[in-house]
C-alpha cells in the first residue's frame, strides 16, 4: 500500500493533534516531543505534524510512503533514469523511525521523499539542515548531509 505524506509545521502540537484527531476521526499513530503522525485510512494519508513555532500553517515537505525497500529502490532507479536528481538514504534514522528513502526536489524547491519505515526508534534522528541558499528559514528533514546533533532527544524544529 502507498499513501501520500503531508508534513506540516505547527505552532502548538497539542492543539494540532486535537484538531486533526477531530477532522479525520483518528488518533495519532505516534506522538513524541515536537512530533506526531497520523496513519489515516480514509482518505489514505500519512499526516506528519512538526512543532515549529513561528512556522505554523506552512508546508514542511511532501512524500509518498511505500510498502517496502524494494519499492524505494525501484523508485531510485526510475527517477535516476528520468534525469531527476535523487538523494538516497538507506537505514537512516528520521522522525523516530529507521527508514529507507529517496529525496527529489522540484525546481520550486518543494522537497518530496519516497520512503518506507523499517522500524520505530526512540530518537528523532540527525538534525535538520537548511534548504538551499535562499535564506527562507525553511528546514528539510533528516538529510544525510546534515550535521549530527549532540542531543538526539531534543524536540525537532522541523522535519518529517
Amino acid at each position: 500500500m502507498s499513501r501520500i505524506q503531508l508534513a506540516l509545521n505547527v505552532d502548538d502540537l497539542d492543539a494540532a493533534i486535537t484538531f486533526y484527531s477531530t477532522l479525520f476521526q483518528a488518533e495519532p499513530a505516534k506522538v513524541k516531543p515536537g512530533y506526531a503522525n497520523f496513519a489515516i485510512a480514509d482518505p489514505p494519508l500519512k499526516l506528519v505534524l512538526l512543532e515549529n513555532p513561528g512556522q505554523g500553517g506552512t508546508l514542511n515537505h511532501l512524500g509518498v510512503e511505500v510498502a517496502s525497500s524494494e519499492v524505494v529502490h525501484a523508485e531510485i532507479a526510475r527517477l535516476a533514469e528520468a534525469g531527476m536528481f535523487t538523494e538516497e538514504e538507506s537505514g537512516t534514522t528520521c522522525c523516530f523511525a529507521t527508514q529507507d528513502k529517496v529525496w527529489v526536489t522540484r525546481p520550486g524547491n518543494e522537497r518530496w521523499e519516497i520512503y518506507t519505515k523499517l522500524a520505530d526508534t526512540e530518537t528523532f534522528g540527525v538534525s535538520p539542515q537548511r534548504l538551499g541558499d535562499e535564506g527562507d528559514g525553511q528546514r528539510i528533514c533528516c538529510s544525510s548531509t546534515a550535521p549530527a546533533s549532540d542531543d538526539s532527544t531534543a524536540a525537532p524544529t522541523s522535519c518529517c
